[in-house]
């Protein structure tokens, strides 16, 4: 038998278990999207299926006509933790990656007309394209990040993650309390505002202003390095 094999933090989307999704993060998206500000975290799952790592397609999901982007701030990981203090939060981080958290829009419109949840919607197979894994030391500042997205070469999201509603450390503690997260897990912490459809062979590029490699360019509905 001898030793497994050792499980790289940089290929996280290979064998981290959990995707855990915060939705209605940043203001602004919550009300583009004619929904209320939270007074807590909303969270949804999606599979580890869903991981779409960089050169892999993004699919279309065939029930869906309106696919959208969300351009969101993974964090991975680095250990096990049930129950964290907000205060000790980022010890269990080992880095972040760029997220797409791809939205069957009229699935989900559908599913909250009938107080359904949002399953059909979020986590379809290759729904969670993913950068490659940053570690934590070359972002010294997770809540002053500007996150961009481009669609054929047109600027469609920009962000500022200090205009998110519940920090990470928060988010991690309150998520923690519910669900136990591993080593490898991710947490996608929500979406800026300027939200909109893709269609077959568009591309897809997107990033973090100041850190290179964090880029990813996604040609027909691909995600890639750039």
């Amino acid at each position: 038998a001898g030793m497994a094999a050792p499980r790289p933090l940089s290929r996280f989307w290979e064998w981290g278990k959990n995707i855990v999704c915060v939705g209605r993060n940043y203001a602004e998206h919550a009300r583009e999207m004619q929904s209320a500000v939270p007074s807590e975290p909303v969270l949804f799952l999606k599979p580890s299926t869903a991981y779409a790592p960089e050169g892999s397609a993004i699919l279309m999901p065939a029930y869906s006509r309106n696919l959208h982007h969300e351009l969101e701030l993974g964090v991975v990981m680095g250990r096990r933790g049930r129950a964290v203090p907000e205060a000790a939060a980022m010890d269990y981080v080992a880095g972040y990656a760029l997220c797409l958290d791809m939205t069957a829009r009229d699935v989900q419109d559908e599913c909250k007309k009938k107080g359904l949840p949002w399953t059909l919607a979020k986590s379809f197979t290759a729904s969670c394209p993913v950068s490659a894994f940053v570690p934590k030391e070359k972002i010294p500042d997770p809540h002053n990040l500007k996150l961009w997205l481009k669609v054929n070469g047109e600027l469609r999201q920009e962000g500022d993650t200090s205009s998110m509603i519940f920090s990470i450390p928060y988010i991690i503690s309150y998520v923690s309390k519910i669900m136990t997260l591993e080593e490898g897990d991710i947490i996608l912490t929500g979406t800026p505002k300027g939200v909109g459809p893709v269609k077959e062979n568009d591309e897809i590029q997107a990033g973090i202003h100041g850190v290179p490699k964090v880029s990813s360019a996604t040609p027909p509905v691909r995600l890639q390095a750039w």
